[in-house]
C-alpha cells in the first residue's frame, strides 16, 4: 500500500542526564526503547538528532565566573576599563557570562544595539524611534538621554528593563558601569579602546571594524575561554558563544569535540537496528516569533557536528509550479504519475531553474535543527533527542 505519511518528528523522552554519562548509549537505547514502546521502527535516512544542552551538560562542559573573570583579566589586563558591544538581552544567554566579565575588569562601558538586540529582543519600537526623530544609524545615546526621550521601557515578555538589569548585575560584581547606545561598533571607541564585541553571526565584521577604527585589545565571546581556565570548560571555537546559564554562577558552554558522539550513536543504532540513521547535535533553529520579533539565533551554529549525510541543501522542485505550469492541463491519476515521474527525472542541481522557485534555499542541518528545536522546545518536555523519519521522501516515495 502506498505510504500516505510524509515527514513525522518525534520528540524522545530520555534520563536526565548528568555529567560523565555516556551521551551515545543513552541516545541509542533511549531511541529503540522509544520505537518498540510506540510501535514504529528505524528506517535507512531516519534523522536522530540530540539537543546540545544534554552533550555539554554530559561532557561536564561548565564554568564559573571566577573562571571567565580570569580569563577576561588576563586577556585584557589588570584594572582594565572594556567596552562590552552588542550583547543581546537575555537573563539566560548572557547574564552570568557577563557578571563574569565585570569581575574581571575595573570598569564596563556596555553598548546596546536599539531599538533591539541581534536576535530582535526590542528596548523599544520603531515606531518610537520614528516619534523621536531618533536615527538609529548615526545616533548615539547616553543613557541619559535614552531616559528623556524613552522613560522606563520593560521587554514585553520578561517585564524586565534591561538596562538597569545590566547595569545593577555589573555594579553587583564590583566593576564601574556606563551605558551608551549605538548601532555602529566603532562608537565604543569614544569610550574605550579595549573591545569585547558580544555579537554572534556579525561578530568577524564587527572585529574588522573596530580593530581597523584603531582598536587596542579587540575581541569576541567566542575569544573567551577557548582552552580552560582552572579546570574549566572550554570550547576552542567558540568560546563563550552559545553558553547558558548553569546557575547563578556558572555557564554551561558550546559542546565540543562532538564528532565521536554523533559517529557512535550512529553506529550504535546500525548495530541494534540494521538501519543507516544520520545523527546530528542541534542548538537553537532559526525562526522568528512574529509577536515578540525574537529569532531563534543565540547559538553561532544550530548544528555543531553532524554524520555525512546530512551535509548540503534540499534540492527540491515545486509541486504547485508543477501542477499549475509544466502539468496544467492534467487532473487525478495523470496528473500524479506525471508529476511522479518528473520528480524521479529531475535535475541533479535545481539552483537557478524556475520550477525550484518558491523551495527553502537552506541547508540541511538548519532546516532540520529549526523542525528539532521546536519538537523538543525549551521548557518540561523531557525530550531532549528527536527522531525525524521521512524527511527525505518526496512525493514519489
Amino acid at each position: 500500500m502506498e505510504r500516505l505519511v510524509g515527514t513525522v518528528s518525534r520528540g524522545i523522552r530520555a534520563p536526565i542526564i548528568r555529567q560523565g554519562d555516556d551521551i551515545a548509549q543513552i541516545v541509542v537505547d533511549s531511541v529503540l526503547a522509544a520505537a518498540e514502546s510506540e510501535g514504529f521502527a528505524l528506517r535507512d535516512r531516519d534523522v536522530v538528532a540530540v539537543t546540545e544542552a544534554v552533550v555539554a551538560r554530559a561532557q561536564g562542559n561548565y564554568a564559573s565566573c571566577d573562571q571567565i573573570a580570569k580569563d577576561v583579566k588576563a586577556k585584557f589586563g589588570e584594572d582594565a576599563c572594556v567596552g562590552v558591544v552588542f550583547p543581546i538581552l537575555s537573563r539566560n544567554r548572557f547574564a552570568i557570562c557577563l557578571k563574569g566579565i565585570a569581575m574581571g575588569v575595573r570598569k564596563v562601558v556596555l553598548m546596546l544595539s536599539f531599538p533591539a538586540d541581534e536576535v530582535g529582543n526590542h528596548l523599544i519600537s520603531l515606531d518610537q524611534l520614528d516619534e523621536k526623530g531618533v536615527d538609529p544609524w548615526r545616533d548615539v545615546l547616553t543613557e541619559e538621554k535614552y531616559r528623556e526621550l524613552f522613560g522606563r521601557t520593560v521587554h514585553r515578555f520578561t517585564g524586565v528593563d534591561y538596562i538597569e538589569y545590566y547595569k545593577e548585575l555589573i555594579r553587583s560584581a564590583g566593576a564601574e558601569v556606563e551605558v551608551v547606545l549605538a548601532n555602529d561598533c566603532r562608537a565604543i571607541l569614544d569610550y574605550t579602546k579595549d573591545v569585547l564585541l558580544c555579537d554572534i553571526h556579525t561578530r568577524a565584521r564587527s572585529k574588522r571594524l573596530v580593530k581597523q577604527a584603531g582598536g587596542n585589545i579587540v575581541l569576541g565571546l567566542d575569544d573567551i575561554l577557548t582552552a580552560p581556565v582552572d579546570g574549566s570548560g572550554y570550547n576552542e571555537q567558540y568560546g563563550l558563544l552559545g553558553s547558558n546559564k548553569a546557575t547563578e554562577d556558572k555557564v554551561k558552554l558550546f559542546p565540543r569535540d562532538c564528532a565521536p558522539v554523533v559517529a557512535r550513536i550512529q553506529e550504535g543504532l546500525r548495530a541494534r537496528s540494521g538501519k543507516q540513521v544520520e545523527v546530528m547535535v542541534y542548538g537553537d533553529g532559526a525562526f522568528k516569533d512574529p509577536v515578540g520579533k525574537i529569532w531563534e539565533l543565540a547559538d553561532p551554529v544550530v548544528s555543531p557536528c553532524y554524520t555525512p549525510g546530512l551535509d548540503g541543501q534540499p534540492n527540491e522542485v515545486k509541486l504547485k509550479y508543477l501542477a499549475d505550469n509544466e502539468f496544467g492541463d492534467l487532473q487525478g491519476e495523470e496528473l500524479r504519475e506525471a508529476i511522479s515521474d518528473y520528480i524521479r527525472k529531475k535535475d541533479e542541481d535545481l539552483v537557478g531553474k524556475m520550477v525550484s522557485e518558491g523551495t527553502t534555499p537552506r541547508r540541511l542541518t538548519d532546516l532540520i535543527g529549526s523542525l528539532c528545536d521546536l519538537t523538543s522546545g525549551s521548557g518540561d518536555k523531557g525530550t531532549p533527542i528527536v527522531l525525524v523519519q521521512g524527511y527525505f521522501d518526496n512525493y514519489t516515495k
